[in-house]
């Protein structure tokens, strides 16, 4: 008996503790770094801007601890439903609320601080704003000492407050220069392009968003991600399975190489006529130098008026290389009926419609015997 693995068998991962291995799921290198340089100027302004408005001989904190905390989730997981705005401002002061009024009233500060803790996660989630440095200060409003139990109800405002206020819009700053998505926004749902009451063909198969809640409530386990990123999530790995799978056939394997376009220079009567002699629903339109400038369809020329460069709308394309099953998201949409096949220099090499894809993908079936 060997103790070598059966050619064929999947390799399984290795498992154990690995050097600079992402916890998180897609924290590369650059992404942590981006979130040192992010805290570093976050915090650090965020302190400077609170001493020029306080001054230097006020009692009371310029900046609070747990502040630390939100910036950890502000600049390194951007995307976690805990780092959002609201999050961070209301849930920390409103836990800064809480602590004080748990401080004034409950004597005992073993009971306090459980209490304190407790009762902000409660408010925090009624207020739809989770965030767990909001424990923290609230445990800071009940035994951050006497310069924070003097300033009472000033405390939450100033400078819990004017603290989360600053750090967040430090935060949307950086992320616009940084070209992070922040605040987040999960990824709507596609439409129907139809009008209709049914939902857009790709989300007709598969698995759906009840099905996302009832896995949800047999785990048992709340996870920091939203149903809507989960849905995001779940679909571009069944793309990616698909082009892991069937990957090999490439655009230039089913493209059509004859391919009739018109000028932008051209008449949109041109365009009309060779989309009803050719029977398509698409014609690319190229500039003088043969280049994908957008394309035109009966949509468009429904309205005869106007320029062909005002009449056209911006083309769908792929190269010649990419996995043709890629293209699906794109000629599922309701709206797109055909992607142009470019070169570098955006030279037409072909088109691919939503025909071709479909007989494409009936090939790529296994036939039973």
């Amino acid at each position: 008996m060997t103790s070598e693995s059966p050619k064929g068998a999947l390799a399984q991962p290795r498992r154990g503790f690995r050097l600079f291995t992402p916890i998180l799921a897609g924290a590369s290198l650059r992404e942590r770094m981006l979130a040192c340089v992010g805290a570093l100027v976050g915090i650090a302004l965020t302190g400077m801007i609170c001493r020029f408005v306080l001054g230097d001989h006020t009692s009371l904190p310029l900046i609070v601890a747990p502040l630390g905390a939100s910036a950890v989730l502000l600049f390194a997981v951007p995307a976690s439903p805990l780092a959002q705005p609201w999050s961070i401002i209301g849930g920390n002061t409103i836990s800064a609320f809480i602590g004080v009024i748990v401080a004034h009233f409950v004597r005992d500060p073993i009971l306090a601080i459980g209490f304190g803790v407790s009762i902000a996660i409660a408010a925090m989630s009624f207020a739809r704003c989770l965030h767990p440095p909001g424990g923290a200060t609230a445990l800071t409003a009940i035994i951050g000492g006497p310069a924070v139990t003097s300033a009472g109800f000033l405390f939450p405002f100033v400078p819990v407050g004017l603290n989360s206020l600053l750090l967040v819009a430090l935060g949307l700053m950086f992320h616009k220069v940084s070209r992070h998505t922040y605040p987040h926004r999960a990824s709507a749902p596609p439409p129907n392009m139809h009008g209709t009451a049914d939902i857009s063909p790709e989300l007709r198969v598969g698995f759906k968003p009840e099905d996302i809640s009832k896995a949800l409530e047999v785990l048992k386990e709340s996870f920091d991600i939203s149903p809507e990123d989960l849905d995001s999530l779940l679909r571009q790995v069944e793309l990616q399975a698909l082009l892991r799978t069937h990957g090999n056939v490439a655009c230039e394997d089913i493209m059509s190489r004859d391919v009739v376009t018109v000028g932008v220079w051209d008449k949109v009567e041109l365009a009309q006529t060779r989309l009803l002699k050719h029977n398509v629903r698409t014609l690319p339109v190229i500039d003088r130098q043969g280049h994908l400038v957008g394309t035109i369809g009966l949509r468009e020329i429904l309205d005869k008026a106007g320029d062909m460069s005002v009449r056209m709308s911006p083309a769908s394309t792929a190269s010649a290389q990419t996995p043709a099953i890629a293209l699906l998201p794109t000629l599922t949409d309701g709206r797109t009926h055909a992607v142009i096949v470019i070169d570098n220099d955006r030279t037409i090499a072909g088109l691919i419609t939503q025909t071709d894809l479909l007989a494409a993908i009936a090939k790529l079936i296994p036939v039973n015997a």
